[in-house]
Formats: C-alpha cells, sequence, structure tokens
C-alpha cells in the first residue's frame, strides 16, 4: 500500500512559526497521530509526507521518531491535487493509494481499512459524512441511481448544492496507476484557480471505474484543524473520548471532563482518578491505584494499591506496592520507591532508590541516594549532594533514623539501626547501632533585648 499524508499547509490562522500539522493534541503531534494509525495499518509500507512551508520543522521531528517516511516538497501551494502529484514519482503502482491529511489527527486505523478495501477491487474508495452543518465542505454528487457523480467544493457550489448534507471529507483509496494518469489531467477551473485532488472523482465516473463510498464510526475522526480555536475544541473532544474509553474499561472518574491524557495511560482494575489530573509519555497505574486531584504523573510506573494524594508531581519514577505520595510531593527522574514507603508534603526525591517501608514524611530533600528498608527521615532533612561541580551520593542503611533538620553532606554513610540526632551536619561516616550528634553546646546568658527609643 502507498500511503500519502498532505502536510504541505502553513495554516496562517494558526499564527505560528510551527508547521499546523505539528501542533499538538493530546500531547503528541497532530502529524505523530495520522502516522500511527498509517503504521498500524500499512506497517512501514511506502509513506510519502508531502511537505511546504516549514519542512524543516517536520524533517527535525521525523529524525527523532521511528517512522519511516519519504517526503516530497509542494514548494507552490495550488491545490490538492497539486499537492498529491509531488509524491507520484516515489508510489509503486501496483498497490492502492492512500491519501491522508497530517491536519485531520484523529482518524482510526479501522475507518481507513475499510477505506483501502473498497479500493482493492480496482475502485475508487471515498470517506464521506453526513453533517447536519455542512459549510465550508465540498459536497457528495450522486445521480438517480445513488451512484456517486462528483465532488463539488463550496465556493463552486449553487445554493441548491449546499443543501446537501453528504461532505467529503478529503480521504481517498485509489488505484495507483489510474490516480497517476488522473492527476495529470486536472484543469485549475475553479474559484480558487487551483488543481483540485477531487476533481478525480468526476474523471473515474467518466471512464467506468466505480466509486464506493463509507463513513467513519465517529464524527470527530474527520475534523481537521485551521485555527488555535479548532484544536481547542478538538482536544476536548479527544479527551473526552480517552476519557470514555477509561470509564469503558472500569476506572472511576470522578469528572471524564477534567483529565488529560498526552500520551499513553494503561490502568488496573478499581483505579480511581479525581479532577484535574494530567498524564504524559507513558504511565502505568496497577489495580487499586487512587490518584487524589491536581495530580501530574509523567513516564511513569505506579504499583498496585498506591495512593497519591493531591498535587503531587511524579516525572520518570516508579513507585512500590501500597505506598502513598503526598499531598504536594515531587518525585523526579531516577526515584524508585520499594513498596508501602510514605512520601509526604513538600518532600522532594531524585535520583535515588528508597526501600520498603521507609518514610520521609515532611519537608525533606532526598537527591542523589540510597535508603534502605524502615529508615525513617525527619521534617527539614537535606542530602547536601552537590558540591558545586559533582554530584556525591548518600547511602542510608536499614532501620536508621535520621532527626530533624538533619544535613548529609555526601559522600557519606549512615549505618545499619543509626540515629542521628536533629541539626545534626553530618560530614563524616556514621556508625551502626549509635547515636551521631553534631551540636555546640547549648547555654543560656543574662541579656537584655533591645527596645525602640522613643522621638
Amino acid at each position: 500500500m502507498n500511503i500519502v499524508i498532505l502536510a504541505a499547509g502553513q495554516g496562517k490562522r494558526m499564527r505560528s512559526t510551527l508547521p499546523k500539522v505539528l501542533h499538538p493534541i493530546a500531547g503528541r503531534p497532530m502529524l505523530e497521530h495520522v502516522l500511527t494509525s498509517a503504521k498500524a495499518l500499512a506497517g512501514d509500507h511506502m509513506t510519502v509526507l508531502v511537505l511546504g512551508h516549514g519542512g524543516e520543522f517536520v524533517h527535525e521531528f521525523l529524525s527523532k521518531t521511528a517512522f519511516q517516511a519519504k517526503t516530497a516538497l509542494q514548494s507552490e501551494q495550488k491545490g490538492t491535487g497539486h499537492a498529491v502529484l509531488q509524491a507520484c514519482d516515489q508510489l509503486s503502482d501496483d498497490p492502492v493509494t492512500l491519501i491522508l491529511y497530517g491536519d485531520v489527527p484523529l482518524i482510526q486505523t479501522q475507518t481507513l481499512q475499510q477505506l483501502a478495501q473498497l479500493a482493492e477491487s480496482g475502485g475508487l474508495g471515498l470517506l464521506t459524512q453526513n453533517m447536519p452543518n455542512p459549510t465550508g465542505y465540498g459536497r457528495i454528487l450522486r445521480n438517480q441511481d445513488g451512484d456517486v457523480s462528483g465532488i463539488v467544493e463550496e465556493k463552486d457550489a449553487s445554493a441548491e448544492i449546499r443543501q446537501i448534507t453528504e461532505i467529503n471529507t478529503g480521504f481517498m483509496a485509489l488505484p495507483t496507476e489510474k490516480l497517476k494518469g488522473w492527476l495529470k489531467q486536472l484543469k485549475p477551473n475553479n474559484a480558487q484557480g487551483e488543481y483540485y485532488l477531487t476533481d478525480v472523482i468526476a474523471l473515474a465516473v467518466a471512464e467506468g471505474v466505480p466509486v464506493y463510498t463509507t463513513q467513519a464510526s465517529n464524527e470527530w475522526e474527520t475534523v481537521g484543524v485551521n485555527s488555535r480555536a479548532q484544536l481547542a475544541d478538538l482536544e476536548r473532544v479527544w479527551q473526552r473520548e480517552l476519557a470514555n474509553r477509561l470509564l469503558e474499561s472500569g476506572v472511576t472518574l470522578l469528572d471524564p471532563s477534567r483529565i488529560d491524557i498526552r500520551g499513553e495511560l494503561q490502568c488496573g482494575t478499581d483505579v480511581q482518578i479525581d479532577i484535574g489530573c494530567v498524564f504524559e509519555g507513558k504511565v502505568v497505574l496497577g489495580s487499586g491505584v487512587s490518584v487524589g486531584p491536581h495530580c501530574v504523573i509523567k513516564d511513569a510506573v505506579i504499583d498496585a494499591n498506591v495512593k497519591i494524594q493531591a498535587f503531587t508531581h511524579i516525572d520518570q519514577a516508579t513507585v512500590g506496592a501500597g505506598s502513598v505520595i503526598g499531598p504536594y510531593a515531587r518525585l523526579r527522574p531516577g526515584t524508585a520507591l520499594a513498596e508501602e514507603v510514605h512520601v509526604g508534603n513538600f518532600v522532594e526525591i531524585k535520583n535515588s532508590e528508597v526501600g520498603a517501608g521507609s518514610k520521609a514524611n515532611h519537608l525533606a530533600y532526598v537527591g542523589d541516594a540510597t535508603i534502605g528498608k524502615k529508615v525513617n527521615i525527619g521534617a527539614g532533612t537535606i542530602t547536601c549532594n552537590y558540591d558545586g561541580v559533582n554530584k556525591h551520593r548518600t547511602i542510608i542503611e536499614d532501620e536508621a533514623f535520621i532527626g530533624s533538620d538533619t544535613q548529609l553532606v555526601a559522600p557519606v554513610t549512615v549505618g545499619k539501626g543509626a540515629t542521628l540526632g536533629a541539626g545534626t551536619t553530618l560530614t563524616k561516616d556514621a556508625p551502626a547501632n549509635q547515636l551521631t550528634v553534631t551540636r555546640v553546646k547549648q547555654v543560656s546568658l543574662n541579656w537584655q533585648r533591645p527596645t525602640k527609643k522613643s522621638k
């Protein structure tokens, strides 16, 4: 199968230096959504992106992905027919060619499969849609037998034709050899002065090539984006669709209209998600996980029965089963928590392993550390891991107790079962099973507090 994706439009109404097709829906560029659907349908078969404005940005995007796609340049914007013509030299004659659009991001693989099958017998497949308000779309013309006879763009349509509610979505599947011939016959005889791809329908009918139609199961699959407002509207539509899929799989969403999934979210059974949560990248929530309101979780694995409380941020971390995180906690990249770890309010952990049953319940920073099992980290504790040039590691062995307001100046080790008294600044290793304290002697002095002098 050949796949041609039209992605040359400038998108002036977006008012952006970024090509329109690279603006995101659900955290991924619109073009990536289209490429994903195409790859699921056709694997690594021939895919050609027709680029124009901002093509260098699209090349940069492709270089960072695993998609196998060639590109063609439409240096002048002369219409959709002219755009497809730029890709023809790279298309094999034998298979079907599928025409997709980089700014129509939510087309589903199943719909494309139905469309492609229409053309496999030598016919032309056309994806249409019935819309109550078809303003702006080309209308499908049918003869007395109900067969498609042509497409008329709205700017070229009479008042009578504009009453037709069956519209052209732009998606087509065509025999490639015939497509190449039809494209060479196109003329810019229309209000836009462009070469319309839709004119190949009339050419196919004239040659006796049957035109078959199918429709998408969901209207949002064929909705294109031309402005920031349309992008925002489609984002909400897609987020609600993703929320519905979670609900159908058994996830409890306290408000399905207030969740944002910007990547892939996998959930086990009996997962509950409160309002205002954002999931980025690939996130896995195990069975029984509850996520409180306004949490942000990115590229993380959360094991079963974890409770994540409000306003927690988790980024590239793993959380063991039965742990309690937050509220207002932050787990940064490289954090790995074992089972039943407690990380409380205003605690930040980075690039550290924390053993089972350990706790840091209040106001602490743990960076570049290895913490054993059943360790208690008191409020105000800081691992001083950075000397201004290099990062150093702190090791706290099992069952150690770190008193409040302690600074551990890495590299340093706290032995198993050791206790650090509150206010300790540890610069040397603390031996196991002993109390280590670093304080000046407390003194009380006779002293008179100054008073403010009267004017």
